[in-house]
């Protein structure tokens, strides 16, 4: 992952993105440990599982769309989309994942998003 070109604006932008690059330099997803990448914006929330080793996403579970969670991006959605994901991650038989905030806080929706993960049986 590399750095954009050019000055971020707001400085709260500046601190998310050296976090982020902070946090992917540990964590990386595997077959049997995949990364669970969350994404989130001021009405969705996007949540990507991914193998590191080869590249390519396993699944991905949103709060809109065919294969997502009709919900807001709050406390109350984040629990619904980590009930989907651990669902999921359970499906496809695996029991432990990697946790990967993207630079964001760990606080509010990403924490109940974390936590709805653990309390529906997979190890973050």
């Amino acid at each position: 992952m590399r750095k954009p070109n050019g000055k971020l604006k707001s400085e709260s932008q500046r601190k998310r993105l050296r976090r982020k690059l902070a946090t992917r330099k540990i964590v990386n997803g595997s077959a049997d440990r995949p990364r669970v990448c969350v994404t989130k914006s001021s009405k969705n929330l996007f949540v990507q599982v991914v193998n590191d080793e080869e590249s390519k996403t396993i699944f991905s579970v949103q709060t809109f769309g065919k294969n997502g969670v009709e919900a807001k991006a709050n406390k109350d959605g984040a629990k619904l989309v980590g009930a989907k994901i651990a669902e999921g991650l359970k499906g496809k038989n695996i029991e432990k994942a990697v946790f990967d905030r993207s630079g964001y806080k760990y606080h509010g929706v990403i924490a109940a998003l974390a936590d709805s993960i653990r309390e529906n049986g997979i190890q973050v």
